[in-house]
């Protein structure tokens, strides 16, 4: 081989390199130059223009000039909707994640000690509604949860009220939502993690005289902290900035920054407010991405 070639055969990536860069590359492409042209727009000003926001940059006579508008971001700090809109979303992000894992780990534990033939129709049952567009299933939730919907006619039928029940447009109708789309997300990383249970421990725990509550307390609750944490990061995090199922669902009361972010971006074509405000709700998401991040890392290295 001559030299040039050699060159050239040291210079092309290897296959690690290209394995490991077109992940970093579709991260570069799709996420982070995004969020860098959002942070660009969260400092710039509302401007009458086509997009309506000012450029923090220019260059005129051999000079660049670099303008940075702190404003959007002290007008977030000053005023109580936002923080209040953050906090609204905490706090269903928090919620919704304790009831999914409440509702989705009894769910996921019976599909684990099912045969292999009903697990696989029972995982089939709980993918099949995600096949569906979000926006057709939380319609059809606002005809189920209406005063003449599915739900009041039933419990009128069987006379448990004597009149329809208030439930559309209130924070439990956003609740009721949240829970029946993300629930997946929580029983599949579940599924994933107790399936793959040694029962020997059980039988071990079970010959030394320890209940089956206790078994399942001290033995298989701790075994799956892993798939708990990834159930409930990947229910979290999306919750966070929901937009569909408040807009839909919610009421008046119903304050989350993703209603908050489309109002900013469409009604008041504020972009720069709405971008800063995007931009904050990324940095509070970091602890939770980084959490997860670092759970996948332990699981990883535990299957090594």
């Amino acid at each position: 081989m001559s030299t040039v070639n050699q060159k050239l055969f040291r210079m092309l990536p290897s296959g690690r390199k290209l394995v490991i860069g077109v992940p970093f590359l579709w991260l570069f492409l799709f996420f982070m130059l995004p969020f860098f042209l959002v942070m660009k727009i969260s400092f710039s000003e509302a401007a009458l223009a086509i997009p309506p926001y000012s450029e923090i940059y220019s260059y005129a006579e051999q000079k660049f000039q670099l303008l940075l508008n702190l404003g959007n971001y002290a007008m977030l700090a000053g005023d109580e909707l936002y923080f209040s809109a953050y906090l609204g979303s905490l706090k269903v992000a928090l919620l919704s994640t304790l009831m999914c894992l409440v509702v989705g780990f009894p769910m996921a534990y019976a599909i684990s000690k099912a045969s292999k033939e009903a697990q696989n129709v029972l995982l089939l049952l709980i993918m099949m509604p995600t096949w569906t567009a979000i926006l057709i299933r939380v319609y059809a939730w606002m005809g189920i949860l209406s005063n003449n919907g599915l739900l009041n006619s039933f419990l009128l039928w069987t006379g448990l009220i004597s009149q329809p029940l208030e439930i559309l447009n209130t924070n439990t109708a956003v609740y009721i939502g949240v829970v029946y789309a993300y629930l997946p997300f929580m029983v599949l990383p579940l599924y994933a993690n107790l399936v793959k249970h040694d029962q020997s421990l059980l039988e071990a725990a079970s010959d030394l005289g320890s209940s089956n509550f206790n078994n399942f307390w001290k033995i298989t609750v701790p075994l799956a902290k892993n798939g708990i944490i990834a159930g409930c990061m990947l229910v979290f995090i999306p919750v966070v900035g929901e937009f569909v199922i408040p807009e839909l669902l919610g009421g008046p009361e119903t304050l989350m920054i993703g209603r908050v972010l489309w109002q900013e971006f469409f009604n008041n074509r504020d972009w720069p407010v709405a971008s800063a405000l995007a931009v904050v709700m990324l940095a509070i998401l970091i602890i939770p991405i980084l959490l997860f991040n670092r759970s996948q890392a332990k699981e990883m290295e535990a299957r090594a």
